[in-house]
This record gives C-alpha cells, structure tokens and sequence, in this order.
C-alpha cells in the first residue's frame, strides 16, 4: 500500500459533485453557492465529476459522456474557466473543504487534442484504426501506456493541476499499468506531498473478463501500492444480490469481514450507497426508515463515506451522463441534518487504531451488529435493515445506553431491544 496513507483518511466525507447537472447555473459558481451548505452538511471534500471539454466525435446522447475528454488541461466553457476554477478551490479551501478532481487516463474522446497531435499514443485495431478494448464505450478510443512519451504528458498534466487541487479520483485505475501509477504518485509529491488519490477499483468478474482478453487489470490489493482510497466495488455485487433478493445478508456481510484480513492494515473503503454510475439507493430500498438504517451502517463501517449529490434529498433520478438533467432540489425529503449527524458520529466515535473490527448478521432477524473492540471500550453498531422483528437481539449486556447517534436512550432487557431503538451506536466500557 501506498505507506505514507494515514488511517484517519477514513473519517473522510466525500460530496460528489456533477457540476453541470448539480445546480440551476450548471457551472463552477453554482458550487460556490452551495459551499456553506456542504460545509454544514459536515463535507471534508467534494469530489468534481470531470469538467473538460468533452468531445463531440462519436458522443453520445445530446451533450455527450464527461468521460469522453477532449483536453485534459482545460475546461468546458459552459461550466466555467481557470479563474473561476481557481476561485471554486479557494472558497472552498477557505471553508476547510478539500477539492478533488477526477483523472480519466485510460482513454479519450475520439476528437481529442492528444489523438489529433499524437494519434502514436493510441491502441489501434487489427485494421490500423482508433478503437477501444471494452464494446460498449462506444464514445472513446483507449490510450496505450506502452509509449513512455504519453507518461512523461500525463504526469505532467497531474503535476499541474497538482497545484491547486487536494485530491485525484481515477477512472478505472486498474486499466492502466501500475507502474505508471507509482511513478506519477512520486512526481506529483514533487508538487504536493498531500495530495490524496482514490481509485475507482472495479468489480470482480470485469477483473477476470479483461484478464482473460490479455489486458490489464489490477486487483483492489495490487492498487493498494499505490493508492490511499479504493472504491467497495470487490462487495457491491454481493451487496446488489442481496437487495435483490438473490443472496442471504450473512454472504454480504461475510465478505465484508473478509476485506478486513484480505488487504494492507492500513487499507481504506470508500463506503458508498449510491454513486453516479449506480442507480439511486431509493430505487434498491423506497422505505425511508429501512434507508437510513443502511446509511447509519454505511457511516459505521471502516472506510471513508461518500454522498452523491441529490442524495441528501433522496433523489429519485440518476443524473444522465450524457444529457442536460439537472438534479430537483426540491425533495420533501431532505436528510441533511442525518447525514451530518452520522458523518460526525463517525468522526467522533470510530476509532482508527488497535481495535478489532468484526460485523455480523442475522439471516432469520435481518440484524446487523458490528463492533469496535479497543482494550477499554466495544463500539457496538445495531442495524435493522428490514424491521421484520419488534424486537431485537443484541449482544450487550441489560441496561440503560445513550444512543451515539441521536443522543436518545436505549433499554437493553433480556438481550433485546425494540426494534424502533435502531440504528444505534453504543459504547460499552
């Protein structure tokens, strides 16, 4: 793993922001207007969906995908330019909000600067033309890391943008070899030591689809040497199947544990329910309560938290990637004050070191408990993700607990709990 990662970068809370669809204006100012609202909402760094021109050869839908770039050292005139970029990143650094940008260098937009200037950096077909090695991104051709050439462009790329910026989210990072990873890593420290880089790790059966087409494609441990945050989804198929119905909640569960041995002691998760290329978590659970039980358990677990922008108001619809659709912020169902209220309980109350993490599920209750265990303190964490049960098994002993998340008391008698008390957080000396 990358060695200098500080555990406590799992307290992090993560906004994605979509910048053209997330406000009316649909450009950097309309961020700004909304800093203070982040910041209340307990925001450490908001992530910017990539903002460069993106290109109109092969694009799809009215507006075309963000993730088919076309200068990777400008920006769209539509949402903005370097000055207003600038002035989005000093508010926000004025706010103590880090900002993060996101790095697509697996490919281009056919009609982009480098293909045009340097179209001997680009995978080519069998017939000598442009093309991509995954059918369906229809929108891009893919770029070809065996020119070193493209290397010395790309970290210098980073390296700029390294000036203002606190943080690189990349696309499909396993895609591209690891040892440029670990070269541009060293090179931007050049420019900021501080810099904090996630990778958009990818699901297990892409790993063995690309591998077995002799292409490349690292595992979320071999990331881990370069990369201080991976994305969870090594369990979101899992997590998929069993709000689909197809799995028992113990298998997810398990393979969340699993995660705890399986990576660096220092690994971290970016722990998510929804993101911009999943569908909003209401579609998966519609029941408000039965919602925030998983957000209090997205919270809980160790890694760092993400929201996408909408969520905070349940949106219902996924903003298109490749179309104008702005997110309604006019949801009568707005959990900001709950989702602050978990990221500082998180904040405050999960510890990063000498402690035993361990989860466990119920099949027959739909019970989740987790814990913490240090020498003088278990943080138990209870989750009723389905409120099947009036009460609920715990493994506390009988007594009166303050309820870490909204301050409440909980009654433990005979090992249970009623249902209504979840979820909770409970510190147990």
């Amino acid at each position: 793993m990358a060695k200098n990662t500080a555990k406590n970068l799992r307290h992090l809370h993560i906004y994605s922001i979509f910048v053209r669809n997330f406000s009316s204006e649909g450009d950097f100012n309309g961020v700004i207007n909304q800093l203070d609202r982040l910041k209340a909402l307990n925001v450490d760094v908001i992530w910017l969906l990539p903002f460069y021109p993106n290109g109109d050869e092969s694009k799809k839908g009215t507006i075309g995908s963000p993730y088919a770039i076309k200068d990777y050292r400008s920006i769209d005139p539509r949402q903005g330019d370097l000055e207003s970029f600038k002035e989005l990143v000093e508010e926000a650094h004025r706010r103590e909000i880090k900002v993060m940008i996101d790095i697509v260098f697996n490919h281009t937009s056919p009609d982009s600067v480098l293909a045009k200037k340097h179209p001997e950096w680009f995978y080519h077909t069998s017939t000598g033309q442009f093309g991509n090695r995954v059918g369906d991104w229809s929108d891009i051709i893919d770029l070809d890391y065996e020119n070193k050439a493209l290397w010395d462009y790309q970290v210098e790329t980073l390296k700029y943008w390294a000036q203002w910026v606190d943080g690189f989210r990349v696309d499909v990072a396993p895609l591209v070899p690891l040892a440029f990873w670990q070269e541009a890593r060293e090179q931007v420290a050049s420019i900021n030591p501080e810099i904090i880089w996630l990778a958009e790790s990818v699901e297990p059966h892409f790993i063995k689809e690309l591998r077995a087409n002799g292409l490349i494609a690292h595992s979320d441990g071999e990331l881990y040497d370069v990369f201080d945050i991976t994305y969870d989804y090594d369990v979101r198929p899992a997590f998929e199947d069993y709000l689909n119905g197809n799995i028992k909640l113990s298998e997810y569960v398990r393979l969340l544990n699993y995660q705890d041995t399986l990576y660096p002691e220092n690994y971290i998760k970016l722990r998510n329910l929804e993101n911009h290329d999943r569908k909003r978590f209401i579609s998966f659970v519609p029941e408000e309560e039965l919602l925030l039980e998983w957000l209090a358990f997205n919270y809980f677990q160790k890694g760092a938290a993400l929201i996408y922008n909408g969520q905070e108001v349940l949106s219902e619809n996924t903003p298109s990637l490749f179309e104008d659709d702005r997110i309604d912020w006019e949801s009568k169902h707005d959990i900001s004050a709950t989702i602050t209220r978990y990221s500082q309980a998180k904040k405050e109350f999960i510890p990063i070191e000498n402690v035993i993490y361990s989860l466990e599920a119920n099949d027959e209750t739909q019970v989740i408990v987790g814990k913490y265990e240090q020498s003088d303190q278990t943080i138990y964490g209870v989750f009723d993700v389905a409120h099947r049960v009036s009460e609920v098994p715990v493994p506390i002993e009988d007594g009166s607990y303050n309820n870490l998340l909204n301050e409440e008391i909980v009654v433990v008698k005979d090992g249970m709990i009623p249902s209504g008390s979840t979820p909770c957080w409970i510190t147990k000396k």
